[in-house]
């Protein structure tokens, strides 16, 4: 190797070596200048808590009922003629409903009246007899035991006579049986029977029922708890107090029925089965509109927390059974703390301990808040905490926009 060629070698050497260490001078002083993104608290929205008064709402579980449910049996035994209603429709007190075959019936009725007018002619003929020796008697013409004869044998007359006019009755009323009627207005069931069909036999077969459904009951049960707490907020008692027209009917789609009702009757003892009272309560019912046998809800006030403090209902997290809230202090730092709730009423939710009127508790943004750390709250209307939704964030773009001017909330509960 000649002087010229390592000469060369090592220039190059020289100028690598230069440009690695310029580099890595120049890598060194920017990662020296470059800082990191600024990661300030976590954005809330937050209200204060408000004092309000609280009505104590109570809801039972129960089912309607004809105020007269009536059985429509047949009281004679014989062949179904014909149906002569509408099932399952409205009928009125006295319109036909089945007849039975009338002719077995009209036979004994005929029958009945012959047997009468048999004994109303011997009756006739033992009365003479009896005219006829009376006065012979008095004379002593014939004998006392003859007199006495006629007049067992008027008398046996007389009581045949009444015997066979009962069978008469016995008989007009039977044949009436084979025409049914309604007892009484309402609603009918579709018939039990067809037909054609054999009834009364040995038994009055049930034919169909009739309800009265306006005023319409609902029967609902309350617990042994709930009745005690009934009795204890009235002075009277429940069974006793003035009964007025101020409870709500919930029905099984959700609708709040027109009419609102009242308690009707208690009964007398819990059934030991279920620890429960029945109570029962009647609605007006002038459409129709509500049937027997319907299931649906009562809803009605027992009790008013006077000033009770409330919160909206998203403020709260409940986890097995604990209540929590995040409470915003003066240093804008988080404070996670255990509740005890009350009563619901609307959106909002009473608090019993736990919290006081004026404190600051966040409604948006709870899962970003972490006990003892410092957030960023930003102030949301009462109304807009209570019924309102929050804002949408840029990263759910099937909801509405922010308002403009005002920041979308963050991401949380």
């Amino acid at each position: 190797m000649s002087i010229q060629e390592s000469c060369r070698r090592h220039v190059k050497a020289y100028r690598t070596a230069g440009v690695v260490a310029a580099l890595g001078a120049a890598i060194v002083v920017g990662c020296g200048k470059k800082e990191g993104p600024k990661i300030g608290p976590p954005e809330v929205y937050v209200t204060q808590a408000v004092q309000k008064d609280v009505p104590v709402i109570m809801e039972l579980v129960g089912q309607t009922s004809g105020s007269k449910d009536v059985e429509i049996r047949a009281r004679v035994e014989g062949y179904l003629e014909s149906v002569n209603f509408r099932e399952g429709d409205f009928v009125k007190e006295g319109d036909l409903l089945y007849t039975i075959d009338p002719k077995p019936f009209e036979a004994s009725l005929a029958q009945a009246k012959g047997d009468l007018a048999n004994a109303k002619a011997k009756l006739a003929g033992a009365e003479i007899t009896w005219n006829r020796l009376k006065p012979l008697a008095a004379q002593q013409a014939v004998s006392q035991q003859d007199f006495d004869t006629a007049t067992a044998n008027r008398d046996a007359a007389k009581a045949s006579v009444d015997a066979t006019k009962a069978a008469v009755d016995q008989a007009q009323l039977n044949l009436g049986y084979t025409r049914i009627s309604a007892p009484l207005s309402g609603l009918a069931d579709v018939t039990k029977v067809k037909p054609g069909n054999l009834v009364g036999r040995s038994e009055s077969t049930l034919l169909t029922t009739i309800s009265v459904v306006d005023p319409i009951y609902f029967t609902a049960s309350l617990t042994e708890g709930d009745y005690l707490r009934l009795v204890e907020k009235s002075a009277k008692g429940p069974g006793q107090a003035e009964q007025k027209a101020d409870i709500e009917l919930i029905l099984a789609s959700g609708g709040v029925y027109p009419f609102l009702g009242r308690l009707d009757a208690i009964h007398r003892a819990v059934d030991p089965k279920t620890g429960t009272l029945a109570t029962r309560l009647v609605y007006p019912n002038p459409e129709r509109f509500v049937r027997p046998g319907q299931y649906g809800r009562i809803r009605f006030t027992i009790d008013t927390l006077k000033g009770a403090v409330c919160i909206p209902q998203k403020a709260v997290e409940e986890l097995q059974g604990v209540q929590q809230i995040v409470v915003v202090g003066a240093d804008k730092k988080a404070e996670v703390r255990t509740v005890k709730m009350g009563p619901r009423f609307g959106d909002l939710w009473a608090v019993l301990e736990g919290l006081k009127v004026g404190e600051t508790i966040v409604v948006e943004g709870l899962q970003s808040a972490k006990s003892g750390a410092e957030v960023a709250p930003k102030q949301v209307e009462a109304g807009a905490a209570v019924g309102a939704a929050a804002p949408a964030t840029p990263a759910a773009p099937a909801t509405a926009p922010a308002a403009p001017g005002k920041p979308a909330p963050p991401k949380g509960k």
